[in-house]
């Protein structure tokens, strides 16, 4: 992706090569890789998830000077954020509405959100209480490592744009109606509404990418679909269990995460993203 020497957002804050402290939620071993596995770009009540999985354990991440690369990835995220930003912020003005820019921070290890506290392992994710999405970079090495999906930068600028879509469904109410519908109903059907409100995501991640064509390079779609397909449901039941079980799904089959993303990329308008139409 064409990004560098474009401008960066203000939004965007860097806690990597600085102590933690404190607790983090989520220790290592099995269950961080079973909460990587399940809640990867995982939307919706954050704090609830987080919650569930509070083995603490203490912090261990140290000062240290960032490295040349890992500067240049950092300056890459925010240069997508500001992508984001301009993109949402002229389709808000264009339905007559504000569009509230959310934060983006990036960490190491572990941080303290509004949401509760994690680890790495819980993957990036969109916090509503504070309005700001948490990713470790690093996370995208995993991606490629443990399930398979094509190197790049576009795969992360695609994990931010789905990530600032969970954003987008706060400020819409979209995401606050799934949590209040989801109350009063069964696991399977709180599952389903929970597939729709991902695809949602990757719809809106496509809507995005529709936005800025104009600074896309050749492969740059491929590695938004491989990273979308490896992080389908079905894909991670199969590589961690060696079965798959539809009932359980909560972010969707890895040909519906492709199918939404390419809805959004090939239309760019926000109006076909009803990804809760059949439900």
């Amino acid at each position: 992706m064409k990004w560098k020497g474009r401008q960066k957002s203000t939004n965007f804050e860097d806690r990597r090569g600085k102590s933690t402290g404190g607790k983090i939620a989520v220790g290592g071993g099995i269950i961080g890789l079973i909460f990587l596995a399940i809640q990867i770009f995982s939307g919706g009540d954050t704090s609830e998830i987080l919650n569930q999985l509070q083995n603490q354990m203490p912090a261990t991440t140290e000062d240290r000077e960032l490295t040349a690369a890992e500067l240049e990835l950092g300056d890459f995220a925010a240069t997508i954020l500001k992508d984001t930003e301009d993109t949402w912020n002229e389709i808000f003005a264009q339905n007559s509405a504000d569009y509230r820019e959310p934060g983006m921070v990036v960490f190491w290890d572990a941080v303290n959100t509004a949401c509760g506290s994690a680890s790495s392992a819980s993957g990036p994710f969109y916090c509503p209480g504070d309005e700001k999405v948490y990713m470790d970079l690093r996370f995208f090495e995993e991606l490629r490592s443990r399930f398979g999906a094509q190197g790049g930068d576009f795969a992360i600028a695609y994990v931010i744009a789905h990530e600032v879509g969970h954003h987008v469904q706060h400020l819409t109410g979209t995401a606050g109606e799934v949590r209040n519908l989801q109350q009063g109903m069964n696991q399977k059907e709180a599952n389903e509404l929970s597939v729709a409100l991902e695809l949602q995501a990757d719809f809106y991640a496509g809507v995005w990418a529709y936005h800025n064509r104009e600074y896309l390079e050749e492969g740059d779609i491929q590695e938004a679909l491989s990273a979308a397909s490896a992080v389908g449901d079905d894909a991670i039941q199969k590589q961690t269990s060696g079965r798959v079980i539809p009932d359980s799904f909560t972010h969707g089959t890895s040909q519906q995460r492709m199918d939404w993303f390419m809805q959004g990329y090939k239309s760019g308008d926000i109006s076909l993203g009803n990804t809760f139409g059949s439900r």
